[in-house]
């Protein structure tokens, strides 16, 4: 018997080890147990800001001769005004009417009396200041020294 009691007591020993209070993990969950190491953060992009630039600003400058239907000044708000021979086109583009030379004047600006102008921005300014605005203008002249074939003919 005391073989038996041994293989008993050892069975005993086994099952309080193995089938103790806490079973052992099976190997499908010793897989979910895994912590991150890193925590996981949101991803921030800066984007944006690729975009070329859209070249606004003087095409033609002062003395410069220039023909009908060429583009003096490209502009996002008005900052050159139209003056003589000259139009503004649908994205506030100004363009020469007639060939001749391109002149850049600046005038005195008097708003009219029920603008927004007069009634926001000329309260805020100084007593007797005078408000100026830049006129980009053309002088109609005939193209001197440019090569025609067909004057030469």
């Amino acid at each position: 018997g005391g073989a038996a009691r041994d293989g008993s007591a050892m069975a005993a020993l086994l099952g309080r080890l193995v089938g103790g209070p806490l079973p052992l993990p099976s190997p499908a969950t010793a897989l979910a147990v895994r912590f991150a190491s890193k925590k996981s953060g949101g991803s921030s992009k800066n984007l944006g800001g690729k975009s070329p630039g859209k070249s606004y600003g003087v095409k033609k400058g002062e003395g410069s001769f220039v023909h009908a239907g060429n583009i003096l000044a490209t502009q996002r708000v008005i900052r050159w005004h139209p003056g003589a021979h000259v139009g503004m086109g649908r994205k506030k583009w100004l363009f020469a009417l007639e060939d001749g030379i391109v002149r850049y004047t600046k005038e005195v600006y008097v708003p009219r009396p029920r603008s927004k102008e007069a009634k926001e921005i000329i309260p805020q300014l100084p007593k007797g200041a005078v408000l100026y605005k830049t006129f980009i203008n053309v002088v109609p002249t005939v193209e001197v020294g440019s090569f025609k074939l067909v004057s030469m003919l």
